[in-house]
């Protein structure tokens, strides 16, 4: 009996078993490129577009998140790694590019509200 039980569980290469190759996660390429192009967009004048790209990169990595954890085996674990990285490629890139961008609206204001010191202005 105990042979009959353990065929049925573990059938014979060739015979009821197909081994899946397991496949990427849809979006775990783009989240590492989005990812490291908002690190790369930091520069003051354009950050608007690291802090686009960020929260574009955050928001797909967290859905394949949801998906790696709903079924582990389906997917490999190298393009959960990138997807990984890719978060924390657009964590980093968001925080530093809303910090500057925060900076550079600050450096304006200042600008204006230190016109009329410096006689342009009456």
């Amino acid at each position: 009996m105990d042979e009959q039980q353990t065929f049925q569980n573990n059938p014979p290469y060739g015979q009821g078993f197909t081994p899946t190759a397991q496949q990427n996660l849809p979006n775990a390429t783009a989240v590492l490129i989005l990812g490291i192009l908002s690190i790369v967009f930091i520069c003051p004048y354009i950050s608007l577009v690291s802090i686009v790209l960020g929260i574009i990169a955050i928001v797909l990595a967290s859905k394949d998140q949801q998906l790696y954890n709903a079924n582990k085996s389906l997917y490999s674990y190298s393009s959960y790694n990138n997807l990984k990285a890719g978060k924390v490629c657009a964590i980093i890139g968001l925080s530093v590019a809303a910090f500057t961008f925060l900076m550079l609206i600050l450096f304006i204001i200042g600008i204006f509200a230190a016109l009329p010191f410096w006689g342009m202005v009456d």
